[in-house]
């Protein structure tokens, strides 16, 4: 796990600034402690912070092929470069390196940038091909490692983390608002906009070049199974399969020099990693949780149930919320972005522990979202299924008039009712992205002081993929929320660790597991009302009886009372202070009502006044220029 960036001048007679891409660089210094390299060529600049996992001694980047034509600047990890090596030594590649940089640049030469389709991993790179004058960007398959670009008037900009980009650019970076009704909705922003204005994302699943000649091309090389496997297979042979697939990443993923651990958070899907982990490596498992000294807000003791069962050496950190607070500026500017769910606060303090212990962790992320593990995913099935027959049964003026007295019912009863086909129309955009939004469309019309912003769909995005998506209700949920939501979980994942310069891999995002799983028909995973159906099945022998049969909690942060009580003062800073209401953004009497509601116990808001608080430090760190240190 690395941090990379670069500038390439538009006009190749021109020469890169080294002081500039040096700042660039060193920016993401938490991203790679353990060395810097630097390659300036002309109009080219390539920038690099090493974290050192595989070849430690001989890995050091920007690394070249044989007559140095071709450099490249890489962040991740290639779990099949040994098997991709002897062929192309046998097409007379000559490796000074045992890294699997190595092999990227020796693909490169032979399939161009095709190579990207040999590589099994999680990846984000930039090569420079001297000869053709060609920039190559790539992104893995799910998008585990970023990667972020800007076109200026002079030249492009490229890096891990946007605020590397922003160390090369002049003056203060400004908002693109146009994002904020997206955020608002679903915590996050799917498409290639970002929060700053003309800085983009690479998308996962794409390649970019450009060259003085041909100009900017994308090209998406790889996407989810366009079709569902419905061979008569049962759930007992599909969940074999999916286990001897599960196996064989979780042993690719342990490719490593360096000590190797396990964020273990006492759910399915970390806990049997930790099984099949035990079973592959000599020593104990190294294993790490983190959870709140408040009843309801702690997983530990699931935690330790299975590091007991493993022999693992287990260790916990309890989160204060005095500590969660301080430490949210700081991890807001780490993450770049508005912080998308509370969760990744523990998660940052989980790797500050891990990293007095070992460089490389494994995580369960991604398994939700491949087998319809979240709540959501039923009540949502269950909602669409009985609408359909509601929309059958009754003629349309019956059920407006249902609908309307629904959501006149007491707050209390809301909470139960909004979400169903009782108040609302039994259709995806209604039952799947609308109803489990923070901010509803109907709250945005209300709250959103731009009447451009109030116009725009939140959902579009999420939608299309979901219209794209072969199968019915329950398949084109999962694959939906694996090209939308998980993908801004994936960036928490990436940056919060590598804030404590730990790398993180998530064997569940392996490809062939993806692609089995993907494929699967939700009734294998969403069966009734049991999630998760096969991935249960395949690990049934490997997570302990109470562990598979528990509710899902999703590691709770009280956001609750504290946003009613001591932390209060919070919300009337960031929400409802005057300097955030000068900006113009929301409708400050909502902003009010809201808040009001929350804190009397009238209302249940802490998800929206997260977001809102996250908003206007955000807006404090990058735009007005606020020191974090």
């Amino acid at each position: 796990m690395c941090g990379i960036a670069g500038i390439v001048k538009r006009d190749p007679r021109e020469t890169v600034d080294e002081a500039r891409l040096k700042r660039m660089r060193d920016v993401l210094r938490h991203r790679g402690p353990d060395g810097e390299g630097l390659l300036l060529d002309g109009p080219v600049g390539l920038g690099h912070r090493r974290l050192a996992i595989i070849d430690v001694a001989g890995g050091h980047q920007p690394m070249a092929n044989e007559d140095e034509t071709i450099w490249i600047v890489y962040n991740g990890e290639i779990y099949n470069h040994a098997a991709l090596r002897p062929g192309l030594e046998a097409r007379g590649h000559r490796y000074r390196t045992r890294s699997d940089t190595e092999t990227i640049v020796h693909a490169y030469e032979d399939d161009g940038e095709r190579c990207v389709e040999r590589l099994d991993g999680m990846f984000a790179f930039a090569l420079w091909d001297r000869p053709r004058g060609r920039l190559l960007l790539a992104r893995d398959r799910l998008g585990i490692k970023p990667l972020y670009y800007t076109f200026t008037r002079d030249e492009l900009l490229f890096a891990s983390e946007i605020k590397a980009i922003l160390a090369a650019l002049p003056g203060r970076p400004a908002l693109d608002a146009t994002v904020v009704p997206e955020f608002l909705a679903t915590r996050s922003v799917s498409g290639e906009q970002t929060f700053f204005r003309d800085v983009e994302t690479l998308l996962p699943g794409r390649t970019l070049t450009w060259s003085v000649g041909e100009g900017i091309r994308t090209r998406r090389y790889w996407q989810l199974p366009a079709t569902l496997d419905e061979a008569p297979a049962g759930l007992a042979e599909r969940a074999a399969c999916l286990r001897e697939h599960l196996t064989a990443a979780v042993r690719s993923h342990l490719m490593t020099d360096v000590p190797l651990g396990l964020f273990l958070s006492g759910g399915i899907d970390s806990s049997a990693l930790a099984v099949l982990m035990a079973g592959m490596v000599r020593e104990p498992v190294r294993t790490f949780s983190v959870g709140f000294d408040e009843p309801g807000a702690n997983e530990l003791a699931w935690a330790r149930l299975v590091a007991d069962r493993i022999g693992a050496e287990h260790r916990e950190v309890t989160l204060s919320p005095d500590q969660f607070f301080e430490a949210l500026p700081r991890l807001i500017w780490h993450e770049d972005e508005p912080i998308a769910t509370p969760a990744s606060v523990p998660l940052a303090f989980v790797s500050r522990l891990a990293r007095d212990h070992v460089k490389v962790v494994l995580t369960g992320e991604g398994a939700d979202e491949l087998f319809l593990g979240y709540n959501r995913y039923r009540i949502a099935a269950l909602n669409h299924r009985l609408g359909g027959v509601w929309d059958a049964r009754l003629p349309g003026g019956v059920r407006r008039r249902i609908a309307g007295l629904a959501r006149a019912m007491p707050a209390r009863v809301r909470r139960y009712t909004d979400a169903t086909f009782l108040a609302r129309p039994a259709t995806p955009r209604a039952l799947f992205f609308d109803a489990f939004a923070v901010f509803p469309a109907a709250w945005q019309r209300d709250l959103l002081a731009d009447a451009a912003l109030r116009a725009r769909d939140p959902h579009a995005t999420a939608l299309a993929h979901f219209e794209d998506a072969p199968g019915g209700f329950r398949d084109r949920m999962s694959h939906a929320d694996l090209q939308t939501y998980l993908v801004e979980l994936l960036m928490k994942q990436d940056q919060m660790s590598m804030s404590a310069s730990i790398e993180s891999r998530v064997p569940f995002l392996d490809r062939t597991v993806v692609e089995y799983a993907a494929a699967t028909p939700g009734r294998f995973k969403l069966a009734g009302w049991r999630t998760k159906a096969v991935l249960r099945e395949a690990v049934r022998d490997l997570v302990p009886p109470s562990i598979l049969t528990r509710p899902k909690m999703g590691f709770p942060v009280p956001l609750d009372p504290w946003f009613r009580g001591r932390f209060w003062p919070v919300v009337e800073e960031f929400v409802l202070g005057p300097r955030a209401l000068r900006r113009g953004m929301f409708v400050p009497s909502e902003l009010r009502r809201l808040a009001e509601e929350h804190r009397s116990g009238a209302g249940r808001h802490a998800e929206r006044l997260w977001l809102l608080v996250n908003l206007e430090i955000w807006q404090r760190i990058f735009l007005d220029g606020e020191d974090v240190a």
